[in-house]
């Protein structure tokens, strides 16, 4: 008797050969011992993580090396795959239920986690644009609810960026 063949229900990795029509929207904090909540701040344009992961995993390999594994909160992206193929590494896609909302990790090779704010891809321009440039900010210690709710003045935000220069 011949067995059925093996099936796997693990959706295959995904392999990123196009290249982004739109800049990234990232910032990230200066290289410099680590405080606060996050590392810096990424605004996708969708909630499709697979299709907006290897782009800023491209950009954070610069930084990182190796980029291995991501983690995310399951509630605030559309299904993802549980891995998929960025310049030819396989990168695992971790979502849990229990992650901070408005964020997701990235882990590198060698184990350092760069914690990143999601800006919601629906969120004002202005307002996502204040949360991006006080997550980037080296002296930052705001919450991640903090940074997407708290609304500054521009003036605020022009300081605090003449500051960092």
């Amino acid at each position: 008797m011949m067995s059925a063949p093996h099936l796997s229900h693990a959706p295959p990795a995904l392999k990123a050969s196009e290249q982004p029509r739109y800049p990234l929207r990232l910032r990230l904090r200066p290289k410099a011992p680590t405080t606060g909540h996050v590392d810096g701040a990424w605004w996708p344009r969708t909630r499709d993580l697979a299709a907006e992961l290897p782009a800023l995993l491209a950009v954070l390999a610069v930084r990182l090396g190796d980029i291995p594994r991501v983690s995310y909160n399951l509630t605030e992206w559309d299904s993802a795959p549980r891995q998929i193929a960025v310049g030819g590494i396989r990168v695992r896609l971790s979502g849990f239920w229990s992650r901070p909302e408005h964020t997701v990790d990235v882990i590198a090779s060698d184990r350092s986690r760069t914690t990143l704010l999601v800006v919601p891809a629906d969120a004002d321009p202005f307002v996502a644009h204040q949360a991006m440039m006080r997550a980037a900010h080296r002296e930052n210690t705001d919450t991640v609810e903090s940074l997407l709710h708290n609304r500054k003045s521009t003036v605020d935000v022009i300081r605090q960026e003449v500051r960092a220069l």
